[in-house]
């Protein structure tokens, strides 16, 4: 599974040619008047390539753009409640950084889980400790010995050469937004971290 973390609508159509099939939509800093002009945009590109797009924390909007679903950070609104106002049809996921937020996110009904990150990254303020490979097969060992099942999806600064270290923690993908955001070349890109994930 590939995550794609943009803040923007251009080079989309390119990293969607490339394989991708999973969209994040992260404007962090914008107004609601910004992030609905990009988020409509990019909710058409998305249907257009039948790729699943996820809106960053702004669940009042999550609806009204097209979007499929919400991520949610750990000072993002809580899972319950986000619950309640989208319904058990949209997809919700939720940060995670240790074994205890992996576990609250399962108990409160995620439907998967970003965790992170595997090291520093430009793309995010306040960045949690970072894991590494070690830390990701700790807890990832430690979360299935428990039974949870959720998808795990590692990022933060992760690179094409780390891909088939990282699939052997046991996570179920990876999300990248500064690999192909600054690739000259996105659907070649796309193509490469899908091609490194799988082999």
């Amino acid at each position: 599974m590939l995550q794609f973390i943009t803040h923007t609508s251009e080079g989309l159509d390119d990293v969607l040619r490339g394989g991708c099939r999973w969209v994040q939509l992260r404007m962090k800093d914008a107004s609601d008047d910004e992030f609905t002009a990009t988020a409509l945009r990019t909710s058409e590109i998305c249907r257009r390539h039948k790729a699943t797009f996820i809106v960053d924390d702004r669940v009042h909007l999550a609806k009204s753009v097209g979007a499929d679903g919400v991520h949610l950070g750990k000072k993002d609104m809580p899972l319950p409640e986000a619950r309640a106002i989208l319904g058990d049809d949209f997809i919700i996921g939720a940060t995670a950084n240790t074994l205890d937020d992996i576990r609250s996110a399962s108990a409160a009904g995620a439907d998967y889980i970003g965790l992170g990150p595997f090291r520093f990254t430009t793309t995010k303020k306040g960045l949690a400790p970072l894991l590494g490979l070690d830390g990701y097969t700790r807890l990832m060992t430690a979360a299935r010995a428990e039974g949870i099942t959720l998808p795990v999806v590692a990022i933060g600064g992760i690179t094409v050469a780390d891909l088939p270290k990282l699939r052997r923690t046991g996570v179920s993908g990876v999300a990248v937004s500064g690999l192909i955001l600054t690739a000259d070349d996105k659907e070649s890109i796309t193509k490469k971290i899908l091609e490194s994930w799988i082999n």
